[in-house]
């Protein structure tokens, strides 16, 4: 009888007649009977009382019991059974992520490229509808995972990414190039794409207007992240002996190609992360931008329930008749 429900609620307000029946019951027996009938009760120190005299209430609690059971069968219970039919449009998502050697600039900490794959990481973790892949960039470009559904391999690969693996320089046409190729096919309701890079393009073959304008034939989204404080940022070097240090080096993001480039695309947008905090509310915002299609179709069965309750009350006036006319027969 899971979510059971009553088709009439309202009877239930007569299971307030209960409290009053055992009250009048009461304040009956105690007029009935009186306190002390003897002048001593010497007589019957070593009586004890038969099994008769201890069961004296049952008939009036079964009447009791009988009425609360019928009241609840007049309220017709009601069990119901219900699924659900359950439809998600997905939204697929390449993030396309800048691995070159200026991501190691500690103006976040604790570095640039670290930063972003814990920002990018509590993205994936909160898109469990979504296919997602991962393509990095630096001098080249070159696809870490595909679209796919398993974000724990996503979330492996993620973790695995490093600066240095792939020859240095910021391809951003090459790496918008590559996520493009690997989207454009999709038949996801909404395809998108999001490129995060500190630096300005120096590299490769294709040209990110170009790029971001082949985007906008297929339909894909742009959002396009700089990454980086405002002026100079700590950048850790080795010296002759192999030690670390640091230098201060100017950030250089050229934001108007960023920015053209994201509104090349239908609502694409541009942003700026100063910090980790800007970087973790930007990835929110296209978070909430970026919503999943679900449609929920519950069906329900409703079934009476009030037989069982009917009959108990039955059986209960039935075995308080015969026991107040047999057993307890006065």
């Amino acid at each position: 009888m899971n979510d059971l429900t009553f088709a009439n609620g309202w009877v239930l307000w007569l299971l307030l007649i209960i409290p009053l029946m055992i009250a009048w019951y009461v304040l009956r027996y105690r007029k009935q009977h009186a306190a002390l009938q003897f002048s001593t009760i010497g007589l019957f120190d070593k009586r004890h009382k038969t099994l008769r005299q201890r069961l004296i209430h049952l008939p009036y609690a079964l009447r009791v019991a009988a009425v609360a059971a019928l009241i609840i069968a007049l309220a017709r219970p009601q069990s119901q059974l219900s699924r659900q039919e359950m439809k998600v449009e997905g939204i697929d998502i390449v993030l396309t992520m800048d691995v070159s050697g200026s991501m190691l600039a500690e103006d976040f900490r604790p570095n640039r490229l670290e930063a972003a794959k814990k920002v990018a990481a509590d993205f994936i973790n909160g898109r469990v509808n979504d296919r997602m892949g991962l393509v990095v960039f630096a001098g080249e470009a070159f696809t870490q995972v595909p679209l796919t559904i398993d974000h724990h391999i996503l979330l492996q690969q993620l973790g695995k990414v490093k600066s240095g693996t792939i020859k240095d320089g910021t391809a951003i046409g090459d790496g918008l190039a590559t996520a493009i190729n690997r989207i454009k096919d999709s038949e996801a309701k909404s395809k998108v794409i999001i490129l995060l890079t500190d630096g300005v393009n120096n590299q490769g073959s294709v040209d990110p207007e170009s790029a971001a304008e082949i985007a906008a034939l297929y339909d894909i989204r742009l959002y396009t992240i700089g990454i980086g404080t405002m002026g100079k940022a700590p950048f850790p070097f080795k010296d002759q002996w192999g030690r670390t240090v640091y230098q201060n080096i100017d950030v250089e993001i050229d934001e108007p190609l960023m920015r053209k480039m994201a509104q090349s695309t239908r609502e694409g947008q541009y942003f700026r992360a100063t910090n980790k905090k800007t970087l973790e509310e930007i990835f929110g915002q296209i978070d909430e931008m970026e919503k999943s299609k679900v449609d929920v179709t519950q069906y329900a069965q409703t079934r009476d329930e009030y037989l069982p309750f009917l009959l108990l009350g039955l059986a209960l006036l039935i075995v308080e008749v015969l026991l107040s006319t047999l057993y307890f027969k006065r």
